[in-house]
């Protein structure tokens, strides 16, 4: 009998260290699991912090005055380089078919059928074809000169407000330097109050010095996209307007014979 309470206790004692190892377990199964999740929250806090508030963080950090001019001359340079995207992509006409329905007006209809089909088309190259046509029926000679003047007109409204966002592509970084120039001015001012060189007086100036500077480069750089865009888009209008003039006095030509 005693030996059957003895192994009775022995398989209970087991039996609650199995429990008791299996509950342990399980508890650190779950802080482990409980730590991992907090981590992975923090490393999506951190991502996406990483972006959107570094960023205004360093620009609050980089100070009011230069940073504020520097955001002035993007917002500036983006709002002139959008209204000219737009622009030169209303400009851009199909200048073959425009050409093939003057023509035909031409020879269906005479200069004044040919006039309309322009009247009704947007666009540079349509404006200097009703230009021409208009100078028609005086001579060859007229029409021409015609086209060029109205051409030298065209391209003056393609290029319009262009000249801004090349200041702007300067003057971002030129305020950046500036900014710091007068960063490190103001570092070398507190090392010579100071009257010794410790890296905590400098670092915050020289900190500021280097954010007007990258804020400066980030700006010139999205212009200078824009711009590029703009002025390789400018290029191919003028390039098909050129093309497109000749055509016209050719048909003019044809058209008087």
């Amino acid at each position: 009998m005693k030996r059957l309470f003895s192994i009775l206790a022995i398989v209970g004692i087991m039996a609650f260290g199995t429990v008791n190892a299996s509950t342990n377990a399980n508890a650190v199964e779950t802080a482990s699991t409980a730590v991992t999740t907090t981590f992975q929250d923090d490393m999506a806090a951190d991502a996406d912090k990483s972006f959107t508030q570094e960023v205004k963080e360093r620009f609050i950090e980089g100070g009011p005055f230069f940073m504020g001019i520097v955001l002035l001359c993007l917002i500036l340079g983006l709002a002139i380089a959008i209204e000219r995207i737009i622009y030169l992509n209303l400009a851009t006409t199909n200048s073959k078919k425009l050409t093939q329905n003057v023509e035909d007006a031409l020879n269906s209809g005479g200069i004044e059928a040919a006039k309309e089909v322009c009247r009704n088309t947007k666009g540079p190259v349509a404006s200097i074809f009703y230009q021409g046509l208009d100078r028609a029926d005086e001579d060859i000679d007229a029409a021409e000169k015609a086209v060029v003047a109205y051409g030298g007109v065209q391209m003056g409204q393609l290029e319009k407000n262009v000249s801004w966002i090349s200041l702007f592509i300067a003057l971002a970084p030129m305020l950046g330097f500036m900014g710091t120039v007068l960063g490190m001015i103001d570092a070398f001012d507190k090392i010579e109050a100071a009257g010794d060189m410790n890296p905590s007086l400098v670092a915050g100036g020289i900190k500021v010095a280097l954010l007007t500077t990258v804020f400066g480069l980030i700006v010139a750089i999205i212009l200078q996209i824009f711009y590029n865009y703009i002025i390789s888009k400018i290029d191919s209008i003028v390039n098909d307007m050129e093309d497109s003039s000749i055509t016209l006095i050719d048909l003019l030509v044809r058209h008087k014979k």
